[in-house]
């Protein structure tokens, strides 16, 4: 059976629109732990697993797009960055961390708008490795798990957002070297 050679990209739009609708039902209660802030942390978990999807279909079927490697990360940042700000408005998430990740997600969002008109800067294994550990770090701040295993679970949060702030700063620095690199050497194949 063909798969719609668009289906990768709906999958990708879909999970665009999901990041206000997610931030609206993590902030509607203050983040109370109740049922908003399970359903927030629900779609924050299945909109972002299904990354792996659309990715994976657009492979299988031979049917990747210039827009969907655009868009795809484009999603993640959506998503991620919603998270970062909603946990950041609740006094849960220190405002210094997502300053850190945004300004990072936003100068490569950026930077891939300026060279699209030269070349898609898809998403490296860095990158992808990043957008894992972040959406890890983010579903175990974003569950109120405290209210089930009790308090010691922000121990692991707090290693596991370590983990996803530090490469988000590594894979930032990674794809300008590459990029410089790559420059670098289209300036010496023309000369």
């Amino acid at each position: 059976m063909a798969v719609p050679r668009q289906l990768p990209n709906a999958i990708t739009i879909v999970r665009i629109l999901c990041a206000p609708v997610f931030l609206w039902m993590l902030l509607a209660d203050a983040g109370q732990d109740g049922p908003l802030r399970w359903g927030a942390a629900a779609l924050f978990i299945v909109a972002i697993a299904t990354d792996g999807i659309d990715g994976a279909i657009a492979r299988r079927n031979d049917i990747v797009t210039d827009l969907g490697k655009l868009l795809d990360p484009i999603a993640d940042k959506a998503l991620t960055g919603c998270a970062f700000v909603g946990l950041s408005i609740l006094g849960e998430l220190p405002w210094w961390i997502t300053i850190v990740v945004l300004v990072r997600e936003l100068g490569i969002t950026i930077y891939r708008f300026v060279v699209v008109s030269d070349h898609v800067l898809a998403a490296a294994w860095m990158g992808k490795l990043k957008t894992v550990a972040q959406a890890v770090a983010l579903s175990l701040a974003l569950l109120p798990l405290w209210t089930l295993i009790g308090e010691w679970i922000w121990w692991v949060n707090g290693v596991t957002m370590a983990i996803a702030v530090i490469l988000t700063v590594a894979s930032g620095i990674d794809y300008l070297v590459s990029e410089v690199r790559g420059a670098r050497r289209a300036r010496g194949s023309r000369a």
